[in-house]
């Protein structure tokens, strides 16, 4: 087994902050999500940013990993210690399914590849035989809903319904799943609390859901009607003509179900394309030429 280098895969430093690894994967898993990239190896990419954010995501986890991972280099044969995995409680992922490597099973447990579901972390007591756990779960099943299977740390196996629109703190109840009560009795409640996993192209704020889409000069100065991903699939977007970059459109009801439904925001990102070849070099030297345009007019003298 070959030991994975998850820095180099985000193309981060060692010493990254946890803000630096977030915003390295957004670009990376936007860049190679199988929804809209171009690039050949663009589903094994986005398993192998997914895994590695997985890792350095989680401060417990990047700890681990940081103190196994400090003598080895990238695509070097290895074998863990014995009991590895043992000396972390990194259970919980959901049984039968693993879109993870054997690399990331050896060292951390079962777990679910990017966008699937991670299970529940805890259950920590709340009083009495009641409990309380987190659960986190992809954009895509928040807004479909979804029937998942979590193992808790405790080893236990649980079937979970995410209801269509939950919205995230929102609480799923499991009856009977908590601990035994004091003195006997029935079991108590357990509580999952829900907590939205990143996701390459989407981010929520309550019900309502954020995207940025590049969009080329000429759509943004002629006007033009482009396909725009949103969690129940592409759908046309007019860009008026004369938009400037920073400009949010709205796509009404296409955030998570509700009552009402939340709106998609559609963040225009203009992106230039480079000067790479002499015919394009010659082009923009044109547009300087017969345009007289100057993106500082309004600056003072």
């Amino acid at each position: 087994m070959r030991f994975k280098d998850y820095y180099e895969t985000l193309g981060v430093a060692r010493g990254a902050s946890q803000e630096d690894v977030k915003r390295a994967y957004r670009r990376l898993a936007r860049k190679y999500h199988p929804d809209v990239s171009k690039e050949g190896d663009a589903e094994s990419r986005f398993k192998e940013i997914g895994e590695a954010y997985e890792v350095l995501k989680d401060p417990e986890k990047r700890a681990a990993y940081d103190r196994f991972g400090k003598d080895w280099k990238h695509g070097q044969e290895f074998r863990p210690p014995p009991g590895w995995e043992r000396q972390f409680d990194f259970g919980g992922g959901p049984s039968g399914a693993s879109g993870f490597s054997d690399f990331f099973e050896t060292l951390f447990g079962q777990g679910r590849g990017p966008g699937g579901f991670h299970g529940a972390r805890g259950p920590a007591r709340t009083g009495g035989g009641d409990q309380s756990a987190k659960i986190e779960i992809p954009l895509e099943d928040a807004y479909h809903g979804a029937a998942r299977t979590i193992t808790l740390h405790d080893g236990r196996a649980l079937n979970v319904k995410i209801p269509r629109g939950i919205a995230e703190g929102q609480r799923i109840r499991l009856g009977g799943q908590g601990a035994a009560r004091r003195g006997g009795g029935p079991a108590g409640d357990l509580y999952l609390t829900v907590t939205y996993a990143a996701h390459p192209l989407f981010r929520a704020e309550g019900r309502d859901v954020h995207l940025t889409l590049p969009v080329a000069p000429w759509e943004a100065a002629l006007g033009a009607t482009v396909a725009v991903p949103t969690l129940g699939g592409k759908v046309g977007l007019k860009i008026p003509r004369g938009s400037r970059a920073g400009r949010t459109l709205r796509l009404k009801g296409r955030g998570l179900p509700g009552r009402p439904n939340g709106d998609q925001y559609v963040a225009l990102e203009i992106v230039v394309p480079p000067a790479d070849t002499p015919e394009a070099e010659s082009l923009y030297r044109t547009m300087a030429e017969s345009m007289r345009f100057d993106p500082r007019a309004d600056f003072p003298a």
